[in-house]
């Protein structure tokens, strides 16, 4: 049973930190950063004009000329502060980011209190937006339903009355730029995926390819070498021509063959047949001098597994010409099921190479599984189930490979 307390870590979490990490230039999207900033810039290019314009108004009153010039000075730095806390504070550490959202809140928050001006903290709906990009979601909204309740009590306490437009202003522009900065982190995202499912149907082709080619090639390379190999031996010793001719143009056929798989391999219209290949199974069998006990018909392998299990057998009779000293080989089948022994020793271990691995994947892909290793009487044995037909099943099939 899953564990109900196990958060999957692509589920959205109130408590989650902002991953901004699709910034990053992209191999196949080398403008992701350029666009994603372009947009941040954009978005915070208001609220530079607005600190002008709130920096330029303070220029006029009765302050101390000190107070004045020290008010402006940190409306100056809060705009930039802003300004590159949009740019940089996306790729900062946890802390990093923690940092950046303090400072902005200290200088936003600083010529409020040096002019005991509770509308003053409407300003820090810039530094709000930053929080709601950099912190995590149920911490920025607590950060700014403390902003909003303390300009509202400061407001209450001061004058007797709050400025209502003034906190309708920091709750619309706050969410405003919290909008724009979810959208370019929803897109930023999307587009991160999309570029990360083409990289993994292009692997994936890749792995389609080559285990077809290995299937393909080894099979027919194996019994070509053996065929070859007889006809050599055969025109060495007895100089019978008509039979190495025979098995010569066998050679051309399969070679013929051969090249018409490839070609279908890489253009994936490749089919496959557990009849056909049992009985080329049978003709490699008997060119390597291996005594072969195969199925006279598969008509009760069900239809949907044929494909998968001439996979299946052509890569196991591969193994037995390549790696074993086998004089015996036996196919059985069943309705979900097919076996493949022999009475050899293996050549190179037991150890799973290329092929049975491809094969474990193509039964995985069809909810079946692949069994092999060495025979209780001996030598090796290869055993492919698919998944168990719906409805009651029939003594034999529910013996199945023994």
């Amino acid at each position: 049973m899953a564990d109900v307390g196990t958060r999957d870590p692509d589920e959205f979490s109130a408590d989650q930190w902002p991953d901004w990490s699709f910034w990053k230039d992209q191999p196949d999207d080398p403008g992701a950063r350029r666009r994603g900033r372009l947009t941040v810039a954009a978005a915070m290019a208001p609220a530079s004009l607005a600190l002008l314009a709130r920096a330029e108004g303070l220029t006029h009153g009765t302050r101390p000329p000190w107070l004045t010039t020290l008010v402006i000075t940190l409306v100056a730095c809060y705009g930039v502060g802003c300004a590159l806390a949009a740019w940089c504070g996306p790729t900062a550490l946890r802390r990093g980011r923690i940092v950046l959202v303090a400072v902005l809140f200290l200088l936003g928050a600083a010529p409020a209190v040096l002019l005991a001006a509770p509308s003053q903290l409407t300003d820090l709906t810039y530094a709000l937006s930053i929080g709601l990009m950099l912190l995590p979601l149920r911490r920025a909204l607590l950060l700014g339903l403390v902003t909003v309740v303390g300009q509202i009590v400061w407001m209450r306490l001061a004058r007797g009355e709050v400025a209502w437009a003034q906190v309708g202003i920091l709750v619309g522009v706050t969410a405003a730029l919290g909008t724009v900065f979810a959208l370019n982190f929803t897109i930023g995202h999307l587009r991160a995926a999309r570029a990360q499912v083409r990289r993994l149907a292009v692997h994936e082709e890749r792995e389609r390819v080559a285990r077809d080619m290995h299937d393909v090639l080894g099979h027919s390379l194996s019994t070509m070498t053996v065929k070859l190999g007889l006809a050599r031996r055969v025109l060495e010793s007895s100089g019978d021509v008509p039979f190495a001719v025979r098995e010569i143009t066998e050679l051309e056929t399969m070679a013929r063959t051969a090249l018409s798989d490839v070609r279908a391999t890489v253009s994936d219209y490749r089919t496959l047949s557990l009849d056909s290949e049992l009985a080329g199974a049978r003709m490699a069998l008997r060119a390597a001098g291996v005594r072969a006990e195969l199925p006279a018909a598969t008509d009760d392998v069900r239809a949907e597994l044929r494909e998968v299990f001439g996979y299946v057998v052509r890569e196991a009779v591969t193994n037995v010409l390549r790696h074993s000293d086998a004089e015996l080989c036996t196919v059985r089948t069943g309705p979900d099921w097919v076996e493949i022994t022999d009475n050899g020793t293996p050549t190179g271990g037991v150890r799973a190479g290329n092929g049975l691995t491809g094969l474990a994947e193509r039964l995985a892909a069809v909810s079946g599984t692949l069994d092999h290793g060495p025979a209780p009487g001996g030598g090796f044995r290869v055993t492919a189930r698919g998944p168990a037909p719906v409805g009651r099943l029939t003594p034999r099939q529910e013996a199945g490979p023994s």
